[in-house]
């Protein structure tokens, strides 16, 4: 961790994650700024400035004396405007990092996205080995891609570290994007319908989680390698198999990892060491240590890792990405990309109606007992065409298209390991938690009469 206390800004520190971000920085005691280009809040400083302007950029950081950018501005995906993402996204994360070098600026977390590797196809369990696309499926995620890339090229470069979190369906309360399409269609009353069979898994992450995510890797962005990168070696290995790990970075993938118990609770298997005591006429040798160990809320498992060569953080695995890009380690923050979710996919359609049972509470009676309608995805995909059509010769933005069919057909959820073993982060409010958070948020706006879409 760096020995002297940063100076944070948050650009897009208004926006949703942003403000996330700087509230839970406030909270630990840091100092920080917002840079935007509206102001929401007036509890920090606030830079207004476009962030495709490199010396407004510039001008702000001298200002505040930033040490650590977070970056998280971006425009919403809904925006459907490939000129504005490109502008925004693209240009002005070049105009980000080259006011950082030009102001001596040490460390740059970068608000990527899970979606840049996604292919329109089924991802399963997929890992940060995973490439981009070669042919984008949309513009946002595109232009996504390719500023996440310039981040991680600039690593480095003038003296600045550099890092990309990927964050999967982000939600929670001040979201005004996921929340608002749900609410429409239970506004409508169609929350009865459902495209597919609701047997594909769905990744989603708390926004409280992603904001951690991005403040543990701007604290360990100059946290030095478990090992130091095969580039400073005097003579570079012939094979993966002639590399070797430390001891240090075997201890690191080996120990094991927790199973994540936001919504669910921990659950024990019992064992002669740790279990229920139940009837006896005589309790146990050890009885209290037993029922005690049986009863510990943090348990430490002491089963090994077991890996497989296809395993990201296998020694094959490593040793080969060691060998692919000598001049970093696999096990660093700094240089890298990391996806981060709930760790908790859902079925699909589990989610939204998740939503919808929260929104009951507030609006009872609004919903009657429906029996479900079913469309297949090549049924769905017939309907939108239908629906972009009329759409097309209304002059309006369709609402229902073959993008989001697909999108809600297929199985899209990540491997988070490499998050949890090197930036430390765990997730700590689940998704039951988050959507009961989120609705009783959007409850608040709407009494205060903040919503454009009234019930």
């Amino acid at each position: 961790m760096a020995l002297t206390k940063d100076v944070y800004l948050v650009i897009g520190g208004s926006g949703f994650v942003g403000r996330h971000i700087v509230q839970q920085l406030l909270d630990r005691g840091d100092t920080v700024a917002a840079l935007d280009i509206v102001q929401r809040y007036h509890d920090v400083p606030f830079y207004s400035a476009d962030i495709t302007d490199e010396g407004q950029i510039s001008d702000a950081l001298r200002k505040s004396g930033t040490t650590c950018i977070i970056h998280t501005a971006s425009p919403p995906a809904t925006l459907n405007n490939p000129e504005v993402f490109f502008k925004v996204n693209v240009e002005g994360t070049k105009a980000i990092i080259a006011a950082a070098v030009a102001t001596g600026v040490r460390k740059l977390v970068y608000t990527s996205s899970a979606g840049v590797v996604f292919n329109g196809g089924d991802l399963v369990d997929v890992d940060e080995r995973l490439p981009t696309p070669e042919v984008p499926l949309d513009s946002y995620n595109d232009s996504k891609a390719k500023a996440e890339a310039i981040v991680l090229e600039a690593n480095g470069k003038g003296g600045l570290l550099t890092v990309a979190i990927r964050p999967a369906g982000i939600f929670g309360p001040g979201d005004r994007q996921v929340m608002a399409g749900l609410y429409s269609v239970y506004e409508r009353k169609q929350t009865h319908f459902q495209i597919g069979d609701n047997a594909n898994l769905f990744d989603w992450t708390y926004v409280g989680n992603v904001a951690r995510a991005h403040i543990l890797a701007a604290d360990k962005l100059e946290t030095p390698p478990p090992a130091a990168p095969l580039s400073t070696s005097e003579k570079l290995p012939l094979s993966a198999d002639t590399v070797s790990l430390s001891p240090e970075e075997e201890t690191l993938i080996s120990y094991p990892l927790q199973p994540i118990s936001a919504t669910l609770g921990t659950r024990r298997v019992p064992t002669c060491e740790a279990r229920p005591l139940g009837p006896y006429v005589t309790p146990p040798p050890n009885a209290e240590k037993i029922l005690a160990s049986f009863n510990d809320p943090a348990p430490v498992s002491d089963r090994p890792v077991i890996r497989t060569r296809y395993d990201a953080l296998s020694d094959h695995a490593l040793k080969r990405s060691k060998l692919h890009q000598p001049e970093i380690n696999p096990l660093q923050v700094a240089g890298q990309a990391f996806f981060v979710t709930n760790g908790e996919p859902l079925y699909f359609w589990d989610f939204p109606r998740t939503v919808w049972h929260q929104l009951d509470a507030f609006f009872p009676g609004h919903r009657q007992p429906r029996k479900p309608i079913k469309l297949s995805k090549s049924i769905g995909l017939l309907a939108a065409t239908g629906s972009e059509w009329t759409a097309w010769a209304l002059g309006k933005e369709p609402t229902f298209t073959r993008f989001k069919v697909s999108y809600s057909c297929v199985n899209r959820w990540y491997n988070i390991e490499k998050a949890r073993r090197v930036l430390g982060y765990e997730p700590i409010v689940g998704v039951e938690e988050g959507v009961k958070l989120m609705v009783e948020w959007w409850h608040k706006e709407y009494t205060e009469g903040n919503h454009k879409i009234a019930h």
